[in-house]
């Protein structure tokens, strides 16, 4: 057994010089020194020895024991001594160097345009739409086309100029059919506008996308005339491009409207004497309006021979292209902080 406990005291000795985590000390205490370890076993196995060996071999053995509980605490805290280095070594942060700079993030573009619109039409008393359940983006056909007096025929309805995802459903080309809606569930008085995304099916470049953004607006009351419609615009145009702009309506024709206008801005960077901007005309288109036709209010539920109203629309993307001086319309959707730290 003498021979025994001394190849045990060599095993164990050179077992731990080798051990590198401490993972593998507890592993080597366990072999030698648990309920079922090689020592153990020695110790119990003491009552079969001859009677005058006990006391030697008993003292060899707890010699070993002792010796081997020594040798596992200097072997842990020179390898916990080792790991608590090296992970400072991984750790360490060099003072010297110069800190990172957390981003802060910029309001976009368009959100402070929209912001700006929002703010100056609730200042007028109007209430704003753009919930999911008021106005869906995959929009009936008949609410994006038919009930704006838009027939099966309209030039508007071909599938190069809308995306259809059947016969009877659309991606919306216009947030005009929030007004349809708002009609249904409402009686007038209303006064509205209408925030939010649209879809045509237009090729990529500096002043076209297949998403854009409009603002729509629609008042439906008794007695209602052109005259207050001229008047909202004029208020709106002197609140957002300042206080010395002045409107000019020109006829046009929107299938919805009746009569039509295309409105013009004088130009916010020449006051109206003529520029680049604005090709030396002095005036900027901004947006379509005009008194909402008979057949749209009928389609809605309104009585056309009692109540009238007037519509307008105009693109926020544009709106906002016009106000920061942005020459392409993709830097919009982009999302580079370069381009939006600049606001």
């Amino acid at each position: 057994m003498r021979e025994k406990l001394e190849s045990m005291k060599s095993q164990v000795t050179e077992e731990i010089a080798k051990a590198v985590h401490l993972d593998d000390l507890e592993k080597i205490r366990i072999k030698y020194m648990g309920k079922k370890g090689l020592l153990t076993e020695v110790l119990k196995g003491m009552g079969k020895l001859p009677p005058e060996e006990r006391p030697v071999m008993g003292q060899i053995a707890n010699q070993l024991r002792d010796y081997i509980e020594e040798i596992l605490t200097k072997a842990r805290e020179d390898i916990s001594k080792r790991e608590k280095e090296a992970r400072l070594q991984r750790e360490k942060i060099d003072v010297t160097m110069p800190g990172k700079i957390r981003t802060i993030g910029k309001r976009h573009p368009l959100t402070s345009t929209l912001d700006q619109i929002k703010d100056i039409f609730l200042g007028m008393g109007f209430d704003i739409v753009d919930s999911p359940e008021d106005g869906p983006e995959v929009e009936l056909d008949y609410y994006n086309f038919e009930a704006l007096n838009i027939p099966k025929n309209h030039p508007s309805r071909d599938i190069q100029d809308s995306f259809y995802i059947n016969e009877d459903i659309v991606l919306r080309s216009q947030t005009s059919p929030v007004q349809i809606r708002t009609m249904e569930k409402h009686k007038p008085p209303i006064r509205v506008i209408v925030p939010g995304r649209v879809y045509r099916s237009d090729e990529v470049d500096a002043t076209h996308s297949p998403i854009f953004h409009q603002i729509e607006g629609l008042v439906v009351d008794k007695h209602v005339t052109m005259g207050d419609l001229k008047g909202v615009l004029g208020v709106f145009a002197r609140e957002f491009f300042g206080p010395n702009t002045k409107t000019k309506f020109r006829p046009s024709y929107f299938p919805f409207t009746e009569p039509s206008a295309e409105v013009d801005v004088t130009c916010f960077v020449c006051g109206g004497k003529g520029c680049r901007v604005c090709g030396n005309t002095g005036w900027i288109e901004i947006l379509g309006a005009g008194m909402v036709h008979p057949k749209v209010l009928a389609m809605a539920g309104v009585d056309p021979e009692v109540y009238s109203g007037f519509a307008f629309g105009m693109g926020l993307d544009r709106i906002a292209m016009l106000k920061y001086g942005i020459d392409d319309m993709r830097l919009l959707f982009e999302n580079d902080m370069r381009f939006i730290e600049q606001f």
